[in-house]
């Protein structure tokens, strides 16, 4: 079989976003990121070009040849136009930081999209498994599995005493980050989203942004992650990870219940709006789409909108992103030019959604207790 082109894989919704994974209409996706490091070789930061390129030209072929990675996209970052390693970004199957590396760099991504592998990235090894849902668990066996195959090939940089060396001294240890990505209008609207971020943080879990740290959270949008690697097991990370995004579900589906209970005008406006809106604007800026978008989400959970609606929606947060709407223009567009054919990309996708049903509490919201 010929590897993936690009296109192959830009033209193709991933599969952790057309998957229905386990509670997801709150946790949009699980991913569990690994960072490794060669002994030989200085770290990608340290390392003069040639030295990078070596370390490279090892590493690259070994995880193209995984069981994993059959019919994969494999690249050099130098070889990728700056749109294209945007919309990889926007699918979170590269970092920000590595969209800017050039020579001495690549990727190498799974047909599916789960798998992703970073190479020279910050680490000479930065690969992640992403799954639909609440799927942390599952996320974390996959990514595992792929590096213990790279293990038995590559000598890692590791110590008896700290774990696994890594250019950030935050990420030596297991060099493992676990994260849910969850959807928290509810808490948003109800003013509860920062005593939640703060009692995250008391946990030790970090609540970031859409793309990480130092990133908005457009679209109600949140990733939950373990803040610390050294001195724990990936186990136990992964367990109190759990935990905590379960406790933010219920969070969630009881602050959506009171609003509906207490302020469903509130609600009702919201979702009006964002239809209204997006059905008829002829421009909207990347921001206030998602963040619509996100509003029409939660119209399709509280039943308000047909239930078969959630898949469009949730490919318009994808497809709505700066880099794939010039993708799909399939030329440079500036800024007014964007806004405009993301106006008529979410309007010709939402043209059969028919108007929210206003006006009435649906049954599988009625009661005291929190949603399963």
């Amino acid at each position: 079989m010929r590897p993936m082109r690009l296109e192959q894989l830009l033209k193709s919704t991933n599969e952790w976003v057309q998957a229905e994974g386990p509670q997801n209409r709150i946790v949009l996706s699980s991913r569990v990121r690994m960072a490794r490091n060669l002994r030989q070789f200085a770290f990608p930061g340290w390392a003069k070009k040639a030295e990078r390129q070596r370390a490279l030209e090892l590493m690259r072929p070994i995880v193209e040849g995984l069981p994993e990675m059959a019919d994969c996209f494999s690249e050099l970052m130098d070889n990728i136009a700056a749109i294209d390693k945007q919309s990889l970004v926007e699918r979170h199957l590269i970092s920000r930081e590595h969209a800017v590396k050039n020579v001495g760099s690549g990727v190498v991504v799974s047909a599916s999209g789960v798998i992703s592998v970073m190479i020279n990235e910050e680490d000479h090894l930065r690969m992640q498994a992403i799954h639909a849902g609440f799927q942390v668990k599952e996320a974390f066996n996959l990514i595992d599995r792929v590096d213990t195959e790279l293990e038995k090939l590559l000598e890692y940089a590791f110590s008896p005493r700290l774990g696994y060396l890594t250019a950030c001294p935050t990420n030596v240890g297991t060099g493992m980050r676990a994260s849910a990505m969850v959807h928290l209008p509810g808490m948003v609207l109800s003013d509860q989203i920062n005593q939640i971020i703060q009692a995250v943080n008391k946990l030790g879990l970090a609540v970031r942004g859409l793309y990480g740290e130092g990133t908005e959270a457009l679209g109600n949008m949140f990733q939950v992650s373990n803040q610390t690697t050294l001195g724990e097991r990936e186990a136990d990370i992964i367990e109190r990870l759990n935990k905590v995004v379960l406790q933010i579900i219920e969070h969630e589906e009881s602050a959506r219940l009171t609003l509906l209970e207490k302020k469903p005008k509130l609600i009702y406006d919201h979702v009006g709006r964002a239809y209204g809106i997006l059905t008829n604007a002829h421009t909207v800026a990347s921001k206030e789409a998602l963040n619509l978008l996100s509003l029409l989400r939660l119209g399709v959970d509280l039943e308000l909108l047909p239930a078969a609606t959630r898949a469009v929606v949730d490919e318009l947060f994808m497809l709505a992103q700066p880099a794939h709407v010039q993708k799909f223009a399939a030329r440079k567009l500036i800024t007014e030019e964007r806004d405009i054919l993301r106006a008529d990309l979410i309007r010709g996708r939402l043209a059969v959604m028919p108007k929210p049903k206003i006006g009435r509490v649906p049954p599988q919201t009625r009661g005291n207790d929190p949603i399963e």
